[in-house]
């Protein structure tokens, strides 16, 4: 019996899948030009120094994610969501800010998922 997929057989990246990576990219780039601005003020909004090396640490995590993600690792797939969560909930904890750019991020990454992850799991290692 001959099974048949709906998804497209080939592991190449199309505009889908490209553009969904860059406007995850961009929106964890917002992110850590948010914490960059808070960076440049933390003596005025009294925020301590080891918050940043931990959340620019986050920062640089997430960005390390998505490059895998474009390189087909799953590791990659299972570390960005996690990093955004902890991200956000620091925040949401330390600063008591609601970040719209983790909560969108979030949003794009289940829509990348869908688009793009999921149709080519097979291709990832």
């Amino acid at each position: 019996m001959e099974e048949y997929s709906y998804f497209d057989e080939d592991p190449k990246k199309g505009w889908g899948f490209v553009l969904a990576f860059a406007a995850l990219m961009l929106f964890t780039a917002m992110g850590l030009g948010i914490d960059g601005d808070e960076y440049l003020q933390h003596e005025f909004l009294n925020i301590p120094k080891w918050y940043f090396y931990v959340i620019f640490s986050v920062d640089a995590l997430m960005m390390i994610s998505l490059v895998l993600m474009f390189f087909y690792r799953k590791v990659g797939i299972f570390m960005f969501p996690v990093l955004l969560v902890l991200h956000f909930f620091m925040h949401n904890y330390y600063l008591s800010t609601f970040l719209y750019t983790d909560v969108t991020n979030l949003f794009l990454f289940t829509g990348f998922g869908m688009l793009a992850i999921i149709p080519k799991w097979k291709f990832f290692k």
